[in-house]
């Protein structure tokens, strides 16, 4: 089957709930760990479920490319790099709307404890300036969240559309070669021309 610009909506669509899915196991995981009010779990967690995601995403964007690449005909770097982009659009919605969610539905007492930790060396002013904000709170995660997701997905995209293709140009196989002594020019030209050695 031929690639066109449906096609890649639609493995789009599929990539970008995968990464979504990700993302957002990660994040309950997260707020799991905060529930449980241990200082050591909270900081274990969001380190390990920072890598899992990290490098999870990078991963699983990577197979999502290679599976339409080696799945439809007439694929290039364009179409690879434009789903990724596209998934990390829908991914980074769906990520977002869970977070704007989670802080909406948030007990007042936790805004509040997470307000004090905030603005505690913030003067009268700043402090009344950010508790004008917290009512925007949600859409302000939203837009922030849904942005940074794109834009890293882009990046992202850019890199391995690249790298896969560079893969396929020389058979999956990327080396770099390191030359010994006997490859330099200059040192077999003087053995060649050791009278001691021939």
């Amino acid at each position: 089957m031929k690639i066109d610009n449906n096609t890649i909506w639609n493995e789009a669509a599929k990539a970008g709930a995968w990464l979504g899915a990700v993302s957002i196991g990660c994040l309950l995981l997260k707020e799991g760990a905060v529930l449980s009010g241990s200082s050591f779990l909270i900081q274990a967690a969001t380190i390990i479920l920072w890598a899992v995601e990290f490098f999870g995403c990078i991963l699983l964007m990577k197979k999502l490319m290679l599976d339409m690449r080696d799945r439809y005909e007439g694929v290039k770097i364009e179409h690879t790099y434009t789903l990724g982009k596209r998934a990390a659009l829908l991914s980074g919605l769906l990520l977002a709307s869970a977070q704007a969610l989670i802080i909406m539905r948030m007990p007042p007492e936790a805004i509040d404890e997470m307000l004090s930790q905030f603005t505690g060396s913030l003067t009268a002013a700043q402090k009344e300036s950010v508790e004008g904000m917290m009512d925007s709170l949600p859409l302000i995660t939203f837009i922030s969240q849904w942005l940074y997701c794109y834009l890293y997905g882009t990046v992202l995209s850019s890199i391995l559309s690249r790298y896969i293709f560079l893969q396929k140009l020389f058979g999956g196989n990327i080396t770099i070669r390191t030359f010994g002594p006997e490859d330099n020019p200059e040192d077999k030209s003087e053995k060649d021309n050791d009278p001691d050695e021939q």
